[in-house]
């Protein structure tokens, strides 16, 4: 952070934060968060709780590439059922964060046998932030399901209730960047995670030969970049806050001193003619032409642009996409890395795991991770040319 800023903020109190994300990418968004500056950090299921100023809450939106969301916690408690839990909401003194006048809105979360409709505690939750200004004032706040000044989340685990304001808004995955969207587009955030989890850093080339809309391109070249993923968004749940400070949160957002040179390329391809084009515009919208190149051919007939690239693939499961041979296409998959892209490392990740038995080639690391609600297995490959056993000797 430059010196200005730093002189700025200086003094502001810490507080606690939550980061929400996807299984698997808990490691890696600690990560992030120790580069950030984060403090008292703890990675938890799906997400990594930390400290940190009004000017970290920024950064933690404007940088994480692995988060979907940025919770402060206002309040927990124990409830045994949604009544308890409106008597407790409504003990909160609501007038710190909101107006009469404000627009709220709520997401629950509920994972307990104890609370058995999540949409019945929405609504006490509701009544209970209505009911306390009504006594108060005589009126009561709207509830505005989009665009809400105030959003506000709930999460219910067994008796456990975190009561939390949403500093993000629209998920963080949304970067601002994508036009264009193809069948199984993977998640921004969950693509992100992964070429961190592969060790992308820029410092070599990178293929995807079934890029899809282009989303590891993207990502991938803003890694490599170190542009923030949050400066395409349109904006961010707390520029509606009361002690939003907009001079901090311009500067911080203007501040390109992080930006770094990549002197290497990616490559990208698809079958499909209109995942090509929807690539092509998506790149275009991220403005990141001059780094990306975009061909249509089938994975069969690419290969190796330079010797040591890395190669990210997510290939039909099966599932939302169904080729007329899944298994011949995995097969083919595996001859093609092993043929054309001696020398470089693979990264590939599916749900199907008897079609990855016909890659035909051993995986030197699998990590699991969810992609949507599919249990995958996220494979890489080391590959060399002639045998096993000469490669690991070598």
């Amino acid at each position: 952070m430059r010196e200005s800023t730093m002189r700025k903020v200086a003094g502001q109190k810490e507080f606690q934060m939550t980061a929400k994300t996807f299984k698997g990418l808990e490691e890696v968004l600690a990560g992030e968060l120790v580069c950030l500056g984060a403090n008292n950090i703890q990675t938890e299921r799906r997400a990594v709780s930390f400290t940190g100023d009004k000017a970290l809450m920024y950064k933690a939106n404007l940088w994480l590439r692995t988060a979907s969301r940025v919770l402060i916690p206002i309040a927990t408690f124990r409830a045994k059922d949604a009544d308890e839990v409106y008597a407790r909401v409504k003990n909160i003194d609501w007038s710190e964060y909101m107006s009469v006048s404000s627009t709220f809105a709520i997401d629950t979360t509920v994972y307990s046998d104890s609370f058995h409709n999540s949409r019945y505690v929405t609504y006490r939750v509701k009544d209970a932030i209505a009911d306390r200004f009504f006594e108060k004032e005589g009126r009561r706040p709207s509830v505005r399901v989009d665009n809400a000044d105030i959003q506000i989340n709930v999460h219910i685990s067994h008796e456990k209730v975190t009561v939390s304001l949403d500093s993000s808004g629209e998920s963080l995955h949304k970067r601002g960047w994508r036009t264009e969207h193809t069948t199984a587009s993977i998640n921004e955030a969950l693509a992100a995670g992964m070429l961190l989890l592969a060790g992308w850093r820029g410092d070599l080339d990178l293929v995807d030969p079934m890029c899809g809309s282009g989303t590891f391109l993207i990502e991938a070249a803003m890694i490599a970049l170190n542009i923030p993923p949050g400066i395409y968004r349109q904006g961010f749940a707390f520029e509606k806050w009361r002690d939003f400070d907009r001079e901090l949160f311009e500067e911080l957002y203007n501040d390109d001193s992080e930006e770094r040179d990549f002197v290497h390329h990616i490559y990208g391809s698809d079958t499909s003619f209109y995942a090509v084009r929807a690539a092509e515009k998506n790149v275009k919208s991220a403005n990141l032409q001059k780094y990306i190149t975009l061909r249509q051919c089938p994975m069969q007939s690419t290969s190796a642009p330079t010797e040591g690239c890395m190669v990210v693939m997510n290939p039909p499961y099966g599932e939302r996409i169904e080729p007329k041979d899944i298994m011949q296409l995995y097969d083919e998959i595996g001859s093609t890395l092993k043929h054309r892209y001696a020398g470089s490392t693979a990264w590939l990740i599916s749900s199907n795991t008897e079609a990855l038995k016909h890659i035909g080639l051993r995986p030197s690391a699998k990590i699991h991770l969810l992609n949507g609600e599919l249990e995958c297995m996220y494979a890489k490959y080391e590959l060399f040319a002639g045998e096993r056993k000469t490669y690991k000797k070598q």
